[in-house]
């Protein structure tokens, strides 16, 4: 192999990675434009149970440390209640419970998890999680009674029992978003955006991992 040879092969080399490094240039380039022009997507509404605005169901349900909990009509403590409803087999519940026990430590609203399932693999997620101390419903009626068919998912209800927002939820993010709709006047941050001409028609991003079986509701 002669030298000249050598010299052309290197000269070519450096030539074509020249090219690819400005063509990934510009592919950054344009994911960063692209990430510029997609509005932020909060919790996604998918289910077909009490809406925006109804009474929330008014249920008088125990913990699993057998505490009594309502989670319709009047709030005694006069705070928000947030409901959010897991499973042991849904991997992006498990991820949001740590979210969860940061909810309780920093946000002034009252967290409720609701699971429906055996009870030691329900206990053993708690334990694995550190949120043995976020009251904690094991029961399917909770999720029939606002027809929850997808998970996880979270239901904001106010001081007076009316449900404030509600969606699919895979992040803290998206829980904040609940809050932030029900303080701007709707029912998700996804109606919120669509009514300032933000986005579009919204497609659900959300990746279900567990289901409720459902049943009707209560409306106001």
């Amino acid at each position: 192999m002669s030298i000249e040879f050598v010299s052309w092969a290197l000269v070519l080399l450096t030539a074509v990675t020249a090219v690819m490094g400005v063509m990934i240039l510009g592919l950054a380039r344009q994911v960063g434009i692209l990430h510029e022009r997609v509005a932020p997507m909060g919790a996604m509404v998918n289910d077909h149970g009490p809406e925006v605005g109804d009474l929330a169901p008014d249920m008088r349900v125990k913990t699993v440390d057998g505490q009594e909990v309502r989670i319709g009509g009047r709030s005694l403590s006069n705070r928000l209640r947030l409901l959010l409803f897991v499973s042991p087999i849904c991997p992006v519940c498990k991820k949001l419970l740590p979210i969860a026990r940061s909810f309780v430590a920093g946000e002034k609203l009252d967290v409720l998890l609701v699971g429906d399932g055996e009870p030691a693999e329900q206990a053993r997620m708690r334990t694995e999680h550190k949120v043995e101390h976020v009251p904690y419903v094991n029961s399917p009626h909770v999720g029939m009674a606002f027809h929850i068919g997808k998970l996880p998912y979270a239901i904001l209800i106010d001081e007076d029992g009316v449900i404030r927002a509600k969606g699919l939820v895979n992040s803290r993010e998206h829980l904040e978003s609940l809050v932030i709709a029900k303080e701007a006047g709707y029912g998700s941050i996804q109606a919120y955006l669509k009514a300032r001409g933000y986005v579009g028609e919204l497609s659900d991003t959300v990746t279900a991992s567990a289901t409720v079986p459902t049943t009707g509701g209560v409306r106001r």
